[in-house]
């Protein structure tokens, strides 16, 4: 199957309920029959096994919720933003919430390669009080380096986890829940991920989850 890509379009969408236990590739899998129910006119790879050409930003971590995440599907054939979405969201599965569209270059780079930060909601049930949580917060941002240990290839190696946060802040209390904003590094030069914060924080947590709430790649970045 050979295909000449016509048009690229750039979809936002959100991840919700048991869609945030799929990994990359089974999020990747469900796209693909998203837009093969939607009659999508995808635009294929060459070569001996052809495949959906779909591009993801960034790869969203198991567990995570989204409201932000980033596709670019490359079509054989046009159909404008409104069509689009009129075509995919009735075939969209509980939990993916399909919620802009828009047309963008067909040579454009991709965001994936130029992406630089992530914005994340904690919310996190814990013992301590607002003032002691904000307390450890502005002690971790006061240190200049944080080593900590990942595992790669199989086996532990030290990284420093301070380069990987912009921001840290605590939000409010409501009902027995903290929320707190981050900012951390996302790209091909290093991601940090909000777990390895609270664990950083050494705060006792009964209970949290992770929503990322916004992609910032360089061209976004630049016009600001």
């Amino acid at each position: 199957m050979r295909h000449q890509v016509t048009q690229r379009l750039r979809v936002t969408f959100g991840i919700h309920g048991p869609l945030i236990y799929l990994s990359v590739l089974d999020l990747g899998r469900l796209w693909i029959r998203l837009l093969r129910r939607a009659r999508v006119p995808v635009a294929y790879t060459q070569g001996f096994s052809p495949h959906p050409r779909l591009q993801f930003a960034a790869a969203l971590p198991v567990g995570y919720s989204s409201e932000c995440e980033l596709v670019d599907i490359f079509l054989a054939q046009e159909l404008t933003p409104a069509e689009f979405l009129q075509m995919t969201r009735p075939q969209a599965p509980l939990g993916l919430t399909i919620q802009h569209v828009e047309n963008v270059p067909l040579k454009a780079k991709s965001p994936q390669a130029n992406m630089q930060k992530a914005h994340y909601r904690v919310l996190l049930q814990s013992p301590l009080s607002p003032k002691e949580i904000e307390a450890k917060v502005q002690a971790l941002l006061s240190r200049q380096s944080i080593i900590r240990q990942r595992r790669k290839k199989g086996r532990k190696v030290d990284y420093d986890l301070r380069p990987l946060i912009y921001e840290i802040r605590y939000v409010k209390y409501q009902g027995n829940l903290h929320q707190l904003h981050m900012v951390l590094r996302c790209g091909p030069k290093g991601s940090g991920r909000p777990e390895e914060i609270l664990s950083a924080l050494e705060i006792p947590v009964d209970y949290y989850t992770i929503c990322r709430t916004r992609l910032i790649w360089d061209l976004e970045e630049n016009a600001q």
